[in-house]
């Protein structure tokens, strides 16, 4: 693609997020969508492959489907209520409508089945945008509809939960392994948005770096199996050290950035007086620390048949992704420090 192009595509991305955050109608809010998914179409099939154009007409038969059942959700609650604000309160059944497709335009359990399929025919940078940035703009429509229908959301946020956890134990690529990863995490801000949106909100910002600096790591290694992460050291040596302090910082581990937002999220529901959901979370985020640490294993104890007992220069690849993924490792690793100032911001 020429740069041309892949600055349109990324233009129009950005403008269709936009959108919908500003947004205070449903129609505005639905055009922004479309233009995100439309945007990020050529994208995924940019890699002329048959995986890849696969895993396009998949991502595109679910948007759309996503898509027009906003649409009609919208329309059904503008006809019951006269409304088509968003700010405004929503009918029971389109607000449930609604927050289903939400559901499936993010991949939240039980309408997840497709986002591993998908991830895994997508180059990682394309993987890495639909795993952070497609997620915004549906996200923050969902907590615009909060506080209605709580049994649902707690229902999606322990489903999503308990399947990314359990769904990607048996895996061995990277790419639905990180798939499962993104459904446990988002399981997480769903189930704290119905009390705490400013929580839900740090949540995401926390794991936008954190699934970053994983996908670019991978993207610098060019490692897409379990297998290959065995020979990763030869390639580079100190970010293979690095990279574990990320994946636990993904599976929540102290004293890393990942552990702030599942703490606090802990925190909020023992405060709500639900401990038994709070419970369920944290055991459902056990298993998804358990394939981090394979992934772990993998990276730091573990050695090729054939491996070379010195680091392979002809194997490095550019340094374009230096800084970014800096910038995302330091993120994932660092964080934790300033909680208390994030908890003074988020009580103001």
């Amino acid at each position: 693609m020429s740069p041309i192009m892949l600055g349109i595509m990324l233009l129009s991305l950005t403008l269709g997020t936009t959108l919908t955050l500003m947004s205070s109608h449903w129609l505005l809010a639905w055009m922004g969508l479309e233009i995100n998914t439309l945007a990020i179409l050529p994208l995924m099939a940019m890699r002329h492959h048959p995986r890849a154009v696969e895993a396009t007409m998949k991502y595109f038969i679910i948007q759309a489907a996503a898509a027009a059942l906003i649409l009609f959700a919208s329309s059904s609650n503008a006809w019951i209520t006269g409304q088509w604000g968003i700010n405004f309160n929503l009918h029971e059944f389109p607000a449930a409508l609604i927050t289903m497709a939400l559901a499936l335009k993010m991949g939240v359990a039980p309408m997840h089945f497709w986002l591993p399929e998908v991830l895994q025919g997508l180059e990682l940078v394309t993987g890495l945008i639909l795993s952070t940035w497609q997620k915004i703009a549906p996200f923050v429509l969902m907590s615009q509809i909060m506080p209605v229908n709580s049994d649902l959301i707690t229902m999606l946020g322990l489903a999503s939960i308990l399947a990314g956890g359990w769904g990607g134990l048996n895996q061995t690529q990277l790419r639905k392994i990180l798939a499962y990863s993104s459904i446990a995490h988002l399981g997480w801000m769903i189930l704290v948005m119905q009390f705490n949106q400013e929580l839900a909100l740090l949540a995401l910002v926390l794991y936008i770096p954190m699934t970053s600096a994983t996908f670019l790591i991978f993207k610098l290694n060019s490692s897409t199996t379990m297998n290959s992460l065995a020979t990763s050291w030869t390639k580079t040596p100190i970010l293979m050290a690095i990279t574990p302090l990320v994946l636990f910082s993904l599976g929540g581990l102290p004293p890393l950035s990942g552990f702030l937002p599942k703490w606090m999220i802990i925190q909020e529901m023992t405060k709500q007086d639900i401990p038994l959901t709070a419970s369920l979370a944290a055991l459902g985020a056990l298993l998804s620390l358990y394939f981090y640490l394979r992934m772990s294993y993998a990276l730091t104890l573990t050695m090729s048949p054939n491996n070379l007992n010195a680091t392979a220069p002809w194997r490095l690849h550019t340094t374009a992704l230096a800084l970014p993924l800096a910038l995302a490792s330091s993120t994932s690793t660092m964080i934790l420090p300033l909680a208390p100032a994030m908890l003074a911001l988020i009580v103001l």
